[in-house]
């Protein structure tokens, strides 16, 4: 049977997702998690790989195995054997054609920012920072030229496998309250580094170190040179993928009602 899990994770104490041969991966530890429980080795497949530092809310895996639990006892089972900064949220059979990374519709992620003077302190590794004033109305106008269709190859890192730079970017909402700040991305899928390089551009604008129509120019050289450093992974949260509504598949988890909104 194909069984599909929701995942929530710190990234900041793991190497991202993807398996790597030091095992400090999130893949890494939730596979030898889920082997300990069903007692058989266990290979998942994933919604969209996180870099080393991202944290995730609802990081959608799917796997094949042989034996049948409760989904209560896939989300119970499983955590039993995962480091508390990884948690199953939920659990639930799918048709075994299903595929966590191909059958997304879409893909959403959300960058937490504060704005102060002091460094963070204990939000440390869950938020970006910025110690100079930020422009939201110049952030906002920069925005409207990431929606649409476009080429981001200014926004791509050198080591981005994407057959394609071509990305759907389908909204992107800058919102406040107090000192933080948060971004929300909505798109087709990201690039590698894409959302890092979006933030470290609107947070130069932000700045006044550029103008909004400066990322018009940056999208249109194509050119990764032209765009401002990757900014920090600390407050990029992996809110997860969403699917065909026929298939059930949850888009919340609890942590959804604590990251500021």
């Amino acid at each position: 049977m194909r069984v599909a899990l929701g995942i929530a994770y710190r990234g900041d104490g793991y190497n991202g997702w993807q398996s790597q041969r030091d095992g400090r991966t999130v893949q890494d530890a939730l596979e030898a998690a889920l082997a300990a429980f069903v007692a058989a080795p266990v290979r998942t497949v994933c919604a969209g790989r996180t870099d080393a530092g991202v944290h995730a809310l609802n990081q959608v895996v799917h796997l094949d195995t042989a034996v049948e639990r409760e989904a209560f006892s896939w989300v119970r089972g499983t955590n039993r054997y995962l480091p508390e900064d990884i948690a199953v949220q939920w659990a639930q059979a799918v048709p075994d054609d299903f595929h966590a990374r191909n059958h997304a519709r879409g893909r959403r992620y959300a960058y937490v920012l504060r704005e102060s003077v002091a460094r963070p302190a204990l939000e440390t590794g869950l938020v970006g920072w910025s110690f100079r004033p930020l422009d939201g109305e110049a952030m906002r106008a920069a925005a409207l030229h990431l929606v649409g269709t476009h080429d981001f190859s200014a926004l791509r890192s050198s080591e981005c496998q994407a057959a394609s730079p071509i990305k759907e970017l389908r909204s992107v909402t800058i919102t406040r309250r107090g000192a933080y700040w948060r971004f929300d991305f909505d798109g087709s899928a990201f690039l590698h580094h894409m959302i890092r390089n979006i933030m470290g551009c609107l947070v130069a604008i932000g700045q006044g170190r550029h103008p909004p129509g400066w990322m018009a120019e940056v999208i249109a050289s194509r050119s990764r040179d032209a765009a401002a450093p990757t900014f920090s992974p600390a407050g990029l949260y992996f809110l997860g993928p969403y699917y065909d509504a026929a298939l059930g598949i949850a888009e919340h988890t609890p942590a959804f009602d604590w990251l500021p909104a």
